[in-house]
Formats: structure tokens, C-alpha cells, sequence
């Protein structure tokens, strides 16, 4: 039974929304779901038709390139598709210019016959870099926005040499694939195809399962749209645009500069510290990960001397405070610091690790600013050696938002115990340190500071909106005297 659309739809955000979701998978989804269209691109088909490709053998390469024609997006702005046959001579059968239309196109490819004499395939190479990619053939200027892709079938050692023409296909901007069947040499392969050879090099053992390479190069063209796959970093809004995307908000936010996340709140001031586990469990690996996860929060924070500020503390079987809040009021020094940041190793004393964030990081005296929202970030990778319960309770009654954040043998109890409340917003947990970077988008860190009409700033405000309309009221007073008399 084929998916429904919104079935598949439905997978595609459940892939979306699980970092682990192969790419493959997502983007056989997109395909299933139409939700992909194939980049610009100039193709050429280059098949070997000599006599060791049998005729029913050289039918099912026929239907291998009609079948890839089908997912492609056909069209004169969108994927225009040549084909080039040879063996001991080469014949243009289907210009980039001829078929505008996918069904004329594959009607075309299925009258194609063989010529079946010797197989030259360096001939081949040139007739189609200088004719079959040529303007007069229907080619497009060379463009960063237009592909230019080869395609060749062989199944045999070429007669003559392929080495130096492909290299000059490829200086010229052809993208070349190269596919062997049966005894073709591998070596001459190699030599045809563009970098990386383990993406541009397949074989098959026969033209009977050539098929079989069908769905590797439809989605090699393919280009899905990132927004509709989930496929992309936006925190509110995204927008499509080819192979691309760009992120917007929703009305009365604000995009930040990172170009991703949203702030209702761009005028408020955060004091925010960083409580990193750096015991030996996490290894020197994966604490780097961890260090590009920090600077990925950071690059969402408005950091400027009158907004947010950041502070660093790295703990294990003791605690390091790695810089105060304050000392770094620019991203870029702010970025620099994490990563000049050590691995410790050691145990895991996250109890004793909270207690220094609440009596220590949020104090004045370690540039904590008075009357400004405090946000505290625990990351940790495994159960605490020490108590927890007491400090953490301190940081939630002495107002911190707390964010807890876990990973592999992190215990999601102590990091419920850790996080503010409603605690599904502000626990995160996840298996791999690879997956972390979702969790640095979910996690959003928006404090709006409410009006305190007992605030110092807004009674001299209103006392100052008193007396001007006091004066107001005297002039009009003093004018209607004057006037009477």
C-alpha cells in the first residue's frame, strides 16, 4: 500500500525532530512525499553501446536512464538531459536543447539504438565536452547556479586513453559519475570519475541489476525542501528558497543576529553561567563537542555590556570558575575563552559544582549585576558522586532559571531535580554527545523583565510626567488670566 501524503509528512517530522534520523531516509521521504526538485543542471548521458553490451542488455540500460529521467525536474529552467551514445564512433542522440518535456524526453531514450563496434571511451569524453556541452547543444553558460553532470556506462576496457580528457572535463566544470558492469576495468573508472571516487565509482555485476543504482542518483539531484523535511535550524519561521532555506518570527519577535532564534525580549538583561561537567567520563573527544555546543548557545545570546552576560565554570572532583560574568562582553572573545577551556577529568561532584554556582557565580563580586534575570546552564554526562538536592533547591528559591541538560549516562531524575519549573521546558536530555547540537536549538533562553512600579527608573518617570503636566496646567491657568483681563 503506497503512504498517504500526510503520512508520510508525519514521518518526515518525526525524522525532522530525531537527530540520530539517517539523511538518506529523510531524503527518500522528500521524494516519496514530491517535496523535492532537482537543482539547475545540465546532464549527459555518455553509454557504451560497443558489441560486448548485448541487445537486451543495452534495453536495460535504457531503462535505467529513463527511470532517472523520471525523478528528475525536466524543464528549460530546471534539468535539461542529453544523451550521447558511442563504441568505436560517437553519435549525439538527444541535444540538451531537444526535449523540454519529460515524456518526449524518455520517448527519445527508448529509440536509441546500439552501434555495437569497439568501445572508445576517451573519444567520447571529448565529443561531449566540446559538443554535447556546448551552447550550440543547448548547454547553459557556466554558472555557480547551473551543474554540469556526466553520467557514463561502460562495461569494457576503453581502446584509446580517458585519463587526460576527463581531467579537462573536470577543469571545465563537469561533474563526471563513472558506472561499470560486468568486466570493465576499475582502474580506467577511477581515472574518469570526479572527487570523491567512493560517490562518483559504482559497479554492478550485470546490466540485469543496473537498476538498482536508479534511486542513488535520483536523489544525487535531488533538492529538498528544508522547510517541509524539518530538515533546518529556525526556531519559529522558515522560509524556502532551492536547497536552501532563511529563518523569520513570528509578529512581536525579533530575529537575532545568529539568523535562527527569536527573542520577544531584545531590550532585557541576562546574567547567564555555564555549569560544565568536565569529569574523565566525558573524554577529551567529546569535551570538545561540548565546547562547540556552549559557543552554539552563545551565537543565540544578545551579549553586549548592557545585555546578556556570560560566565564559565568547569567542575569534576572540584570546581573551576573559567571566567566571571562580565569579563567578555563580544562574542568573539566570549567564543575564544570556551574554547581555550581545559579538560579537567576526574570524578563528578555536581552537588558541590551547584553550590558554588548559587554562593559564588550569581555574587556581585563575580560581575553578577543587581535587579537582572540569572540563568544557570548544568550540563553533566553521568550520576553525581555527591548530593544535589539541597543546592538545588537553593538555586530555584533564590530565583534562578535553571536548565538542566544531559548526556548517556546522565540521570534524568537529577536533572528534573536540577531544572526550574514547568521542567519540560528546561530539561533536555539526549544519548550521543554528536546530538547535542539539538538540543543548543531547542533550548531557548528568553527573559522578558515585567514593569516593577516599585522600581526606582519608573517612579522618576512618573514623577517626571506629573510635574510636566503640572506645568501644563499652570501656563494654561496663567494664559486664561491674562486673557480675561
Amino acid at each position: 500500500m503506497t503512504p498517504s501524503l500526510p503520512m508520510i509528512l508525519l514521518l518526515l517530522g518525526l525524522m525532522g525532530a530525531q537527530a540520530t534520523a539517517p539523511a538518506d531516509l529523510r531524503m527518500a521521504a522528500a521524494m516519496a512525499a514530491g517535496l523535492c526538485k532537482t537543482r539547475p543542471t545540465d546532464i549527459v548521458f555518455i553509454i557504451d553501446s560497443s558489441r560486448s553490451v548485448r541487445p537486451s542488455e543495452f534495453e536495460q540500460v535504457k531503462v535505467f536512464l529513463a527511470k532517472v529521467i523520471e525523478g528528475l525536474d525536466v524543464g528549460p529552467n530546471a534539468t535539461r538531459v542529453g544523451v550521447v551514445n558511442y563504441a568505436s564512433r560517437v553519435k549525439n542522440e538527444v541535444s540538451l536543447k531537444t526535449h523540454r518535456s519529460k515524456a518526449g524526453l524518455i520517448k527519445a531514450v527508448t529509440k536509441i539504438e546500439p552501434l555495437s563496434t569497439g568501445t572508445m571511451t576517451g573519444l567520447a569524453i571529448q565529443f561531449s565536452l566540446n559538443v554535447a556541452f556546448s551552447e550550440s547543444e543547448g548547454a547553459r553558460v557556466k554558472s555557480p547556479d547551473i551543474n554540469k553532470v556526466a553520467i557514463i556506462v561502460t562495461d569494457g576496457r576503453p581502446q584509446d586513453n580517458v585519463k587526460e580528457v576527463a581531467q579537462r572535463a573536470r577543469d571545465a566544470g563537469i561533474e563526471i559519475f563513472a558506472i561499470g558492469v560486468g568486466r570493465v576495468d576499475m582502474s580506467t573508472l577511477r581515472q574518469m570519475a570526479s572527487d570523491p571516487l567512493d560517490d562518483h565509482v559504482d559497479y554492478v555485476e550485470s546490466y540485469s541489476v543496473i537498476e538498482k543504482l536508479t534511486k542513488k542518483f535520483q536523489e544525487a539531484f535531488c533538492v529538498s525542501d528544508l522547510c517541509a523535511t524539518g530538515d533546518h535550524d529556525c526556531e519559529q519561521v522558515c522560509i524556502s528558497s532551492p536547497g536552501s532555506y532563511k529563518c523569520a518570527c513570528k509578529d512581536g519577535f525579533t530575529l537575532m543576529a545568529d539568523g535562527r532564534s527569536c527573542s520577544a525580549c531584545s531590550n532585557s538583561a541576562t546574567d547567564v553561567v555555564f555549569l560544565i561537567d568536565g569529569s574523565k567520563s566525558v573524554r577529551p573527544e567529546n569535551f570538545e563537542l561540548v565546547k562547540k555546543w556552549i559557543n552554539q548557545i552563545i551565537d543565540k545570546l544578545d551579549v553586549s555590556e548592557n545585555k546578556a552576560h556570560v560566565g564559565l565554570v568547569q567542575y569534576s572532583s572540584s570546581v573551576r570558575q573559567e571566567f566571571p560574568l562580565g569579563r567578555h562582553n563580544n562574542k568573539k572573545d566570549l567564543k575564544d575563552a570556551v574554547k581555550r577551556m581545559a579538560y579537567m577529568e576526574r570524578g563528578t561532584m555536581t552537588g558541590q559544582a551547584l553550590r558554588y554556582l548559587t554562593d559564588n557565580s550569581f555574587s556581585a563580586g563575580q560581575g553578577a549585576r543587581p535587579g537582572v534575570t540569572k540563568v544557570g546552564i548544568v550540563f553533566t554526562d553521568g550520576r553525581s558522586q555527591d548530593y544535589i538536592g539541597d543546592a538545588a533547591k537553593k538555586a530555584k528559591e533564590q530565583g534562578f532559571k535553571m536548565y538542566a541538560v544531559g548526556v548517556g549516562n546522565a540521570v534524568e531524575d537529577e536533572l528534573k531535580e536540577i531544572a526550574s519549573e514547568p521542567t519540560g521546558e528546561h530539561y533536555f536530555y539526549t544519548a550521543d554527545f554528536k546530538t547535542m547540537t539539538q538540543i543548543a536549538k531547542k533550548l531557548q533562553i528568553n527573559i522578558c523583565q515585567e514593569d516593577d512600579p516599585c522600581e526606582c527608573d519608573t517612579l522618576v518617570k512618573f514623577q517626571k510626567k506629573v510635574e510636566d503636566a503640572l506645568q501644563a496646567l499652570t501656563k494654561k491657568y496663567i494664559l486664561d488670566i491674562v486673557l480675561r483681563i
